[in-house]
């Protein structure tokens, strides 16, 4: 992992100045992206209560500074903390109380991660490297490795960052409590319960927020031990993959991550089996795959608590010799990323395009289905050239389907997740590494050989939405909920 831009090269790298420079640089895309006005003088920007903050640009800006009557000032996380807090109270007029703990709580997490990896082994697998590889995180998040608070000793041991990989605890549940829905099948040959019960795995961390004495007590839950392998959490922390079995297992946590408490809610459960077989019509002719939510079982008693949700592995969709890699990984860096290393950009990011657009258009325009098209739940497979061929997309939870939305909205959606959230991530990413390149003529090539109603607006309007993550954590809105600012679109000058 390269040094962050706002970390001391001059020193023997120390943990705190780097945790600092990564948990300053989301924040600071946060405050500019949805508080600040720039300004013509390179780097500066004006914040609502008339001060000068000065960054060193870039996708991640760095070395913030305010401007005084004599210069400039240099300002660290913690002072940073208390400008954006600042801030937001003269913009908005409302206080928040649980924002600002949770910055630090993130800053203070990527420290104890730091640590951690610096005497972890990063495994040898190049999709789960890209898995693990998000040390930073989202981009435009003021928190995003908060982990709820809670000791670092609670969550560090099952943490992706920190490379970590583990057994999954077995549970057996009785069977007159069991609730499933669709293929769960994969669950019972993870191990054996006793007559009389059903087995049911458990994320370890999962089982240490969630009080289950009373199950216990009266044999509605027993413990049967740990399997005989381990999985290794992906990007998404309760989502874990053991390549053993293929299978990806997600699971609730009762902790807020990013905008959300990260619970399997009873609401999406139920709309999952429709959710999931429309997505899987979609995706059931063309070169990109769906990685199917196939089904969940839990306990009547604990319906979003001890809820599995058991998801496709990789084998079955990946083009035969390609190596999948998770998008976002590519946008923060591993060692092997075939995004710092091609030899030819352009062509490089035109396959990449060609693997991306299409299927996520094609299930808007012919299928009304939104795909929630992020960075992370986008996996894309290279050839042995480290050219991208094929992408496979997951999570049925953040589809949304026409059917029960306004169309408007849901292509409000989509652009934000495939074409902000995710497109110009790894433009600028690719634009980092490769000096010179423009990436948006493609990207606009792309998008117009599709014949979408939608798709002439999109070329041609001033702005395309960004999410605002900093005020809806701010203003308390439901996590779920999108609120969008106006960004100037690069698609229209390309």
């Amino acid at each position: 992992m390269p040094l962050p831009a706002g970390a001391d090269a001059a020193t023997p790298d120390p943990v705190a100045d780097r945790a600092d420079a990564y948990a300053a640089a989301p924040l600071l895309n946060c405050l500019l992206r949805e508080v600040a006005q720039p300004l013509p003088a390179p780097g500066d920007h004006r914040l609502p209560s008339g001060r000068i903050l000065h960054v060193r640009g870039g996708r991640r800006p760095a070395a913030p500074e305010l401007h005084t009557d004599g210069g400039r000032r240099r300002v660290g996380h913690a002072e940073l903390v208390k400008l954006v807090v600042e801030e937001l109270r003269l913009h908005t007029g409302l206080t928040n109380h649980e924002l600002p703990a949770e910055m630090i709580d993130s800053r203070d997490a990527v420290a104890a991660l730091l640590t951690a990896r610096a005497r972890a082994t990063p495994p040898e697998d190049p999709y789960l490297r890209s898995e693990q590889a998000l040390l930073t995180g989202h981009p435009h998040h003021p928190a995003p490795k908060a982990r709820g608070g809670g000791p670092v000793a609670r969550w560090l041991p099952y943490a992706p960052e920190a490379h970590a990989r583990f057994p999954l605890v077995l549970l057996g549940l009785r069977e007159d409590t069991v609730v499933e829905e669709g293929d769960t099948t994969a669950l019972d040959a993870l191990g054996e319960a006793p007559p009389g019960y059903r087995l049911l795995p458990a994320h370890p961390w999962q089982l240490d927020l969630v009080d289950l004495a009373p199950a216990f007590a009266d044999g509605r839950l027993i413990r049967l031990g740990t399997t005989g392998f381990e999985t290794w959490p992906t990007a998404a922390i309760r989502t874990l993959y053991a390549p053993a079995s293929d299978l990806f297992l997600k699971f609730s946590l009762d902790v807020r991550i990013t905008n959300d408490i990260r619970r399997l809610w009873r609401h999406d459960l139920l709309k999952l089996r429709r959710t999931d077989a429309a997505v899987t019509a979609a995706f059931a002719d063309g070169p990109a795959a769906w990685l199917s939510d196939r089904g969940y079982r839990t306990a009547d008693f604990a319906f979003e608590e001890l809820a599995v949700l058991v998801r496709d592995g990789l084998r079955d969709h990946v083009r035969p010799g390609a190596t999948p890699l998770l998008a976002a990984g590519l946008v923060e860096g591993f060692d092997g990323s075939p995004l710092s290393g091609t030899a030819d950009p352009a062509a490089w990011w035109e396959a990449y395009l060609a693997a991306v657009v299409p299927p996520a258009l094609t299930a808007f325009a012919e299928h009304g289905v939104v795909l929630e098209a992020h960075l992370q739940n986008t996996l894309v497979a290279f050839d042995a050239d480290g050219m991208p061929v094929q992408a496979l997309f997951r999570d049925a939870e953040g589809v949304k389907l026409l059917a029960d939305v306004d169309r408007a909205a849901g292509w409000e959606r989509l652009v934000y997740c495939l074409v902000v959230n995710h497109l110009w991530e790894v433009a600028a990413a690719l634009s980092e590494h490769h000096p010179g390149l423009d990436p948006w003529p493609a990207a606009r090539r792309e998008l117009s050989r599709h014949a979408l109603p939608e798709i002439p607006a999109l070329l041609t309007v001033p702005t395309l939405p960004g999410k605002t993550n900093l005020l809806l954590r701010w203003t308390g809105a439901d996590g779920a909920d999108a609120r969008y600012l106006p960004l100037p679109n690069p698609l229209a000058g390309a």
